[in-house]
């Protein structure tokens, strides 16, 4: 994964916004997209119904956009939700 200290500025940034709205989210660890390797994803465990999880998801979503535009870097938030039911 590489990183430069801009990127690492907007990692934290994301995740502190996100964190901000959203108090339940725990930070998980830095993963690279198995399919993009510039594609960084912040994995969370987020303990929250799946309504709340749907708001937070499009909450990251407007603020993952915005870093993708102004510094055309691909970072996501991506929950790991231990309420979730496969089925």
């Amino acid at each position: 994964m590489k990183k430069n200290n801009k990127k690492e500025q907007l990692i934290s940034e994301l995740f502190i916004k996100v964190k901000a709205r959203f108090p339940e989210i725990v930070f998980k660890n830095l993963e690279v997209s198995p399919i993009d390797k510039d594609h960084i994803w912040i994995v969370v465990t987020a303990n929250m119904d799946e309504d709340t999880e749907i708001k937070m998801t499009e909450y990251a979503a407007q603020l993952e956009t915005e870093i993708l535009m102004d510094f055309g870097y691909a970072i996501s938030i991506m929950s790991e939700n231990p309420n979730s039911v496969y089925a």
